[in-house]
């Protein structure tokens, strides 16, 4: 029955001490997530300017003739610039508010005017 006691009796600061450690520890794992998650934010900035310049060298070398579809790479570099401007934001913000509403093109397929025109 002594023993009983004295279980019962250590339980609560051992949970005591296991309260504290946890609550010092969960700042650090939110620090350290924090860290993580900005430098895979620069990772992928670092990406899109990659990306930029690689859509840069394909419509230099695109194929000049006329087509009836071809890429619309000037959209592409305008959307990854808009999407860059956003990540650049988030890592080195000016301010909290406010965000750019305007939604992203994304319709990057573009017709000649020529096969617009309806046929006779």
């Amino acid at each position: 029955m002594g023993q009983t006691n004295r279980r019962t009796s250590t339980w609560p600061g051992f949970a005591a001490v296991l309260a504290v450690s946890f609550s010092t520890l969960q700042p650090a794992i939110a620090a350290d997530g924090l860290a993580s998650e900005r430098e895979q934010l620069a990772a992928l900035a670092r990406q899109l300017d990659l990306i930029d310049r690689l859509a840069e060298h394909a419509a230099d070398t695109a194929p000049q003739e006329r087509a009836r579809y071809h890429f619309d790479y000037a959209r592409l570099r305008a959307d990854l610039k808009r999407v860059r401007a956003g990540l650049q934001d988030y890592l080195m913000p000016q301010r909290a508010q406010p965000r750019d509403p305007v939604p992203l093109t994304g319709d990057y397929v573009r017709r000649d005017r020529a096969d617009e025109e309806p046929s006779p």
